[in-house]
């Protein structure tokens, strides 16, 4: 049906490329309009009349925007007579004439059913006509009944039941086998039709007409089997659920035309004169091999044969289209040519890296540290070094397979790609995995939080993929290699660039006192629930993340931390400052209790606070004092100190070599040089305890 063939669409397009029908995957679709139609009730068409011209697979809003290819099949392999094939193309056309319908009807036999010979097998139109006839010819059996019960374990639904859980048999029941023999003997196989010639203790005796020697049938096994990923080889791998062990028989006087499509019959009674459905008159009678063989219970009438005008122009259209050995070459070529550009197009990665900017610029209040740079600097970064080779790239592409369009038999091409690869994955691991590999954004908005999240996850998928493709090219283009490994990463999860049991969360600048982040943040949650309030009514995160870096042990120091303000004081300063200098003192760090009243504080200019308290911090350092002595003395933090030092570095008046060791010097410039998009939490991770923060800012 249409509908579902563009509900497969949708669902190709959330999972792989959702700007191209099907996801951009390659579609093989085998069947035959002229048999039965598809099924859809009126009130489904209802609705669907106003989407779709025909509810037939061509209907597809999708389909119609790809440039599909049919190819006709027209080998013909069940029957060999060509009187009947010509009966069979007409009604399958509906294109028969009178004199054609005249040699169907020599078909007609009455009252043929009666008495016919053993192997026959009527075809109708309904289930209950065909339920009814079996019944019937079963009653008529003189001689023991044989109920025999299916076994069932595990998962297996009774819609699946690939015949009767109980199964009635007597001696002479006209049988078909429901399964083919997977031994080498290949006794049967599905749509065989026998007879019932005896039962012994585990087994029924069949006899067919072409066999010399009765068939020894017993039960079989059907499985339920459940389809999964091999974690380790990627590979899909077939789990059984539930199993169904019977006799691979059902009584065969009569079947649906329905049931009987795709099988195979030496002799059948056609019953088609009831027939409600397009294709149904053709699917019956070409399940016969021969003409001899068929039997009608009625003639057919022209108001029999039924055919979908639809249906007819696009089989014509197909006909008249029929694609030559250049048409098919000339796919195969541009499909390695799309797949081979493909290769070089970051088109979804630009995209999901521009959307992740987006959300970090609208929500960068709420969030801590400098991403928003760091993305900025990727999108530059992918622009020139990615994009704009990309391009150039492709047209070189597209002069190359001038002269040899099979790209895989092109050397000359294939020499480029190899080079091409190996730039490309470096400049992607360089660019855009390094980072994101080891990058997580903490914010207090879950929503937003997801958001961010989400858009990371996929930004890490589509690189993931990308590389694993441009490894798989690194040593030519072959278009199965190339598919195999583009599926195989796709289900494949990222791996960390870094340890993740090592790697300290660059997005809060936690380092060693992340201890103290944990207690700050549970007394936060805590609050609101006692408030009922969410956590960020009480305090942003963010705050959270600036108390950490700071460590404020007065009311000073706390309202130069960005979100303290006078009535946040009022509500939790005391507080903040217990836990805090209770945090240092239990881990040793130095405290100073010098606190000055709120007053006092803000009757000063804040302009002249940060003049007059660099300057002091500078003056006393020149006088021969160390931070830790001036910072007693003052009655601030260390890191405050420190950073009124750093003030003072950046403007010129203060010479590095003061505060950091020419050692030190050169390996934190060496590795800003290597990796200019870290931050100082991933310095400080790379160099180690021996070199402190205060170090790696005066450097920076």
């Amino acid at each position: 049906r249409a509908d579902l063939l563009d509900g497969v669409d949708e669902v190709l397009r959330k999972y792989k490329d959702r700007y191209k029908p099907f996801g951009g995957v390659q579609l093989l679709m085998i069947g035959d309009l002229q048999q039965l139609a598809p099924i859809v009730k009126e009130e489904e068409w209802n609705i669907l009349r106003e989407y779709y011209d025909t509810v037939f697979f061509f209907g597809s809003r999708a389909l119609q925007k790809t440039q599909h290819i049919a190819i006709e099949l027209k080998h013909i392999y069940r029957q060999s007579d060509n009187t009947f094939i010509e009966i069979l193309n007409k009604v399958r056309e509906n294109n028969i004439d009178a004199h054609t319908l005249e040699q169907l009807n020599k078909r007609y036999i009455p009252d043929f059913a009666k008495d016919a010979d053993d192997g026959y097998i009527t075809l109708t139109t309904h289930v209950a006509k065909a339920n009814r006839l079996n019944e019937t010819k079963l009653e008529k059996l003189s001689g023991t009944v044989y109920h025999f019960e299916a076994i069932t374990s595990g998962e297996f639904p009774e819609y699946s039941y690939p015949t009767d859980y109980t199964l009635t048999l007597k001696k002479g029941a006209q049988v078909m086998f429901v399964k083919n023999d997977t031994s080498h003997e290949k006794l049967f196989y599905n749509g065989k039709i026998g007879t019932v010639v005896d039962f012994e203790e585990e087994s029924i005796l069949v006899k067919c007409d072409d066999d010399d020697e009765n068939i020894n049938v017993v039960p079989l096994e059907w499985n339920n089997t459940k389809y999964s990923i091999d974690d380790t080889t990627k590979e899909i791998k077939e789990t059984i659920i539930g199993s169904f062990v019977q006799y691979p028989l059902k009584l065969a006087w009569a079947i649906t035309i329905h049931k009987s499509q795709g099988l195979t019959f030496e002799k059948a009674i056609i019953d088609a004169n009831d027939a409600f459905a397009f294709g149904q008159v053709y699917v019956a009678l070409s399940r016969c091999k021969t003409l001899e063989g068929l039997v009608l219970s009625n003639p057919i009438s022209p108001r029999s044969i039924k055919t979908d005008t639809t249906v007819s122009t696009f089989t014509q259209e197909v006909e008249q289209n029929q694609p030559d050995q250049q048409v098919l070459d000339q796919s195969k070529y541009d499909y390695q040519h799309t797949l081979l550009l493909e290769l070089f197009d970051y088109t979804s990665i630009n995209r999901r890296i521009g959307y992740l900017l987006k959300l970090l610029h609208e929500h960068e209040a709420s969030i801590h540290d400098n991403y928003r740079d760091i993305f900025n600097k990727m999108a530059t970064s992918l622009k020139s070094d990615i994009l704009a080779v990309a391009d150039k790239f492709k047209g070189h592409v597209n002069q190359y397979i001038a002269s040899e369009k099979n790209i895989e038999r092109n050397f000359a091409l294939q020499e480029r790609v190899m080079k091409a690869s190996e730039y490309f994955l470096g400049t992607t691991d360089a660019i855009i995995y390094e980072v994101i590999q080891k990058t997580t954004i903490e914010i207090d908005n879950k929503t937003v939080k997801k958001s961010i999240n989400t858009i990371l996850e996929e930004l890490r998928r589509d690189t993931n993929i990308k590389r694993s493709c441009l490894k798989s090219c690194q040593n030519g283009f072959n278009v199965k290699n190339y598919l195999d490994t583009k599926a195989k990463a796709a289900i494949e999860k990222p791996k960390p660039l870094i340890d993740q049991k090592k790697l300290i969360d660059n997005s809060s600048n936690l380092t060693e006192n992340s201890e103290l982040f944990t207690l700050l943040r549970t007394w936060r949650n805590n609050k609101a629930k006692e408030y009922d309030l969410p956590a960020y009514a009480i305090m942003h995160q963010k705050t959270l993340f600036d108390l950490i870096v700071a460590m404020p042990v007065s009311l000073k120091e706390l309202i130069q931390v960005k979100g303290f303000g006078k009535k946040r004081i009022d509500q939790y300063g005391e507080e903040i400052l217990t836990m805090i200098k209770k945090y240092r003192e239990d881990n040793n760090i130095e405290i100073t209790q010098i606190e000055e009243i709120q007053k006092e504080l803000e009757s000063i200019e804040p302009e002249k606070i940060k003049i007059n308290t660099k300057q002091s911090s500078f003056d006393l350092f020149k006088s021969g004092k160390s931070i830790e002595e001036i910072a007693a003395e003052r009655g601030f933090a260390q890191t405050t100190i420190e950073r009124h030092l750093e003030y003072f570095i950046h403007v010129g008046e203060l010479k590095i070599d003061q505060l950091v060791t020419s050692e030190k010097r050169i390996l934190i410039s060496d590795y800003f040089t290597n990796n200019p998009e870290s931050n100082l939490s991933l310095a400080k991770i790379a160099l180690g305890d021996n070199i402190s923060y205060a170090e790696i800012r005066f450097v920076q």
